[in-house]
């Protein structure tokens, strides 16, 4: 079997679409670093006493989803992360207006819409961030689902909170839907409610930590364009 035959498979029986938002549709950071911000969030933690949760090399990781969280599951007070949360939220809002689109996402998105698959967004960043983009790129009209993180920050994915929520508004068989993310805790997500899974790697960095997490490598694609080209393919 060919890869695109492979992916046509994979895509024959979806009708419904759970997006993550930072690597299939936008790189949300590109203009706003993810380095920076985690960086500025280590500096706020410092500022409220609580830097002392991070080991040395935590401080310099450059993923400030992964630094709050780690924060959140070693600080049992609720007050002082829902305030980090918000200063997230805020940077997410403020990185909207440099984020980059992905290749091929926007006519992706338009093209599957017209064929009749309905689509929500289950991410890791806040919803306020993912509407302001989907806005900014006018393509509200794909997306009237959005589910993002909350103060609750135990139900960032790997859980599987805001899939399930999608599903629920889509009112969608999981067997019907298909998660289409980057990371191995969308997959893990996914794979938790029994949603087929598609990911997407820009490189083979992010490819290789798919297949680590076990992604059928071929159920990776490294274009949306891959996928573009199997939806115009199929009868």
């Amino acid at each position: 079997m060919t890869p695109t035959e492979a992916l046509r498979k994979l895509l024959a029986p979806v009708r419904y679409v759970l997006w993550d938002l930072d690597g299939p549709i936008c790189r949300l950071f590109a203009g706003h670093p993810a380095n920076g911000v985690a960086r500025d969030l280590v500096k706020e933690l410092q500022r409220l006493g609580l830097d002392e949760l991070l080991n040395e090399k935590e401080r310099f990781d450059p993923d400030p989803q992964a630094v709050l969280l780690l924060v959140a599951q070693r600080h049992a007070d609720s007050a002082p992360i829902a305030r980090l949360e918000g200063w997230l939220t805020e940077q997410e809002l403020t990185a909207v207006p440099r984020a980059f689109p992905t290749p091929y996402a926007d006519p992706l998105i338009r093209t599957w819409s017209a064929l009749g698959a309905r689509f929500a967004i289950t991410t890791n960043n806040s919803a306020r961030a993912a509407s302001a983009y989907i806005e900014s790129r006018r393509l509200t009209g794909c997306f009237p689902h959005i589910f993002g993180r909350t103060e609750n920050l135990a139900q960032m994915k790997p859980d599987p909170h805001c899939l399930s929520l999608a599903l629920e508004s889509l009112d969608a068989r999981p067997s019907q839907a298909l998660m289409l993310g980057d990371a191995g805790t969308d997959y893990q997500a996914a794979r938790a409610l029994g949603v087929p899974f598609l990911g997407y790697a820009r490189n083979q960095q992010k490819r290789d930590l798919l297949v680590a997490a076990g992604v059928d490598p071929a159920h990776i694609v490294g274009s949306l364009e891959d996928v573009l080209h199997a939806l115009k393919g199929m009868p």
